[in-house]
C-alpha cells in the first residue's frame, strides 16, 4: 500500500477545514487505488476517498481511518457506435475541468457548460455534477467500479446507477448510506464531435445564462470562456487570493418540492419543472364499479410534474444577504453568491456547520421546506 505521511486535510479540501486522519495513502495508478482500496477494507477500518476535495466537510476532529488520495490520471478516446460521436474514458484522478478544456479543444461537446467546477472526475458521476441546465447523466455511458462488499472490479451502465438531481446509487447522502458502496475508477463519456466553428447550442437554461438567442450560432471555445467567466464572478472558479472561493460550491442543492408546495412560494421564486412525465408506470390501477360504469372511461388526471426552486433565492429571502455571517464567526455566505458557505479565515468545521444549520432554521422559519446540504459531510452534524 503506498502509505504517505498524513496531512490535516484542511491543505486537501477547498472548504480549508478538517485534521489529519491516522492514515493516508497515496494511489497514482489504477492497480495501486484497486490494491489500497482492498487492503483498507480487509481491515475493517473507516475509510475516505478524496479526489479533488471540493464537496467535503471534514470536522475538527482527526478522522479515526485511513484517507486514500486518488491521483490517478489519463484520457483514453474510442470510437462510438454513434456517428458524429467520440467516446472519452477517464480516469477517476483525473481533474474534471482539465477534461473539459481537452474536450473543448478536440471540438467535443456534451460537457462545456461544466466548465470550472473543481473536482475530479471520478466523483462527477457520483452526485450527477452539473451547470446551467447540462448534467452528466446526458454523456455518460458507464463507470467502472471496485465494490467495498466485494473487492471486485466491474463495469456499470449509466442506467444503473439511479441518477437523479445531484445523487445516485454511489453518494452517501447527509444522515445514510450509499445503496452501493464503491469506488469509482474510471468513466466514459459519449461527446458529440461539433469541431472548433459555430454551431447552434441546445438547452434553454443555458442560452438563458449566456444570454445567446435561440437561433444564433456560437463556438465551444466561446462557450467555456464565458461560462468561466459567468462562475468566476460568482466566486465560483477557485482563486487562492479570493476568499469567496475557499468554499464547496452551493453548500445546499436547489430543493424539488412538488407542484402544489410550489405555488405556496411567493412567484417571483425562481423555479424550474423537474420533467414532464405522465403517471409512472406502477401507478395503481383505477377500477370502476360495473354499477356506475356508462362506457366510457373517464380521462386521466393530469400527472403535474415535481418543480426545482432556487436554493439561493430562499436563502436571500430569508433575510440572509450575500456576505452575511454570524457574530464573532470566520465562516460566511460568499460576498458574490448566496449559495455558497465559505471560510472567510482560519474558520471551524464546527463554525462552517453553525453557519450552516442556522441558514437551514431561517429557510425552513420563512418557507416551510429544509435545504439539504450538497457536499459530503464526515465527523460533522448539521
Amino acid at each position: 500500500m503506498p502509505e504517505i505521511e498524513p496531512v490535516a486535510l484542511a491543505d486537501l479540501t477547498t472548504l480549508r477545514v478538517g485534521a489529519a486522519p491516522d492514515r493516508m495513502v497515496e494511489a497514482q495508478t489504477r492497480d495501486e487505488l484497486i490494491g489500497a482500496l482492498r487492503d483498507v477494507w480487509a481491515t475493517g477500518e473507516p475509510w475516505l476517498v478524496v479526489g479533488g476535495g471540493s464537496n467535503l466537510l471534514v470536522g475538527d476532529e482527526p478522522f479515526e481511518g485511513t484517507v486514500v488520495l486518488v491521483r490517478t490520471r489519463g484520457i483514453e478516446r474510442l470510437p462510438s457506435p454513434r456517428e458524429g460521436y467520440t467516446r472519452l474514458r477517464v480516469e477517476a484522478g483525473h481533474d474534471w475541468d482539465a477534461l473539459v478544456e481537452y474536450a473543448t479543444g478536440e471540438g467535443l461537446s456534451g460537457i462545456v457548460a461544466m466548465s470550472g467546477i473543481p473536482g475530479t472526475v471520478g466523483a462527477a458521476p457520483v452526485q450527477n455534477i452539473g451547470a446551467y441546465g447540462q448534467e452528466i447523466v446526458e454523456t455518460l455511458v458507464e463507470v467502472e467500479l471496485i465494490d467495498e462488499a466485494t473487492g471486485e472490479v466491474s463495469t456499470v451502465s449509466a442506467a444503473d446507477l439511479a441518477l437523479g438531481f445531484r445523487t445516485s446509487v454511489l453518494k452517501n447522502h447527509y444522515g445514510s448510506v450509499a445503496p452501493r458502496p464503491a469506488v469509482v475508477l474510471s468513466v466514459t463519456l459519449e461527446l458529440r464531435e461539433v469541431g472548433d466553428g459555430p454551431f447552434a447550442l441546445s438547452g434553454a437554461q443555458l442560452r438563458q445564462a449566456l444570454g445567446v438567442a435561440e437561433d444564433e450560432q456560437v463556438t465551444l471555445r466561446w462557450v467555456r470562456e464565458t461560462v468561466l467567466a459567468t462562475r468566476a464572478r460568482k466566486g465560483m472558479v477557485l482563486d487562492p487570493a479570493d476568499p469567496d472561493t475557499r468554499s464547496a460550491g452551493s453548500f445546499f442543492q436547489n430543493a424539488i418540492v412538488s407542484a402544489s408546495f410550489a405555488r405556496t412560494l411567493p412567484a417571483e421564486c425562481p423555479r424550474w419543472p423537474v420533467s414532464t412525465t405522465a403517471a409512472p408506470l406502477d401507478a395503481p390501477d383505477r377500477v370502476i364499479p360495473l354499477a356506475v360504469y356508462e362506457g366510457i372511461a373517464p380521462a386521466a388526471e393530469p400527472v403535474q410534474p415535481d418543480v426545482k426552486v432556487s436554493a439561493a433565492w430562499l436563502i436571500e429571502h430569508a433575510g440572509l444577504r450575500k456576505g452575511f455571517r454570524l457574530p464573532r464567526s470566520r465562516a460566511g455566505l460568499s460576498t458574490k453568491h448566496a449559495l455558497a458557505v465559505t471560510n472567510r479565515g482560519d474558520a471551524t468545521a464546527g463554525e462552517i456547520a453553525e453557519l450552516a444549520r442556522y441558514i437551514q432554521s431561517r429557510v425552513q422559519s420563512e418557507f416551510g421546506l429544509i435545504l439539504q446540504p450538497e457536499p459530503v459531510l464526515v465527523g460533522v452534524e448539521l
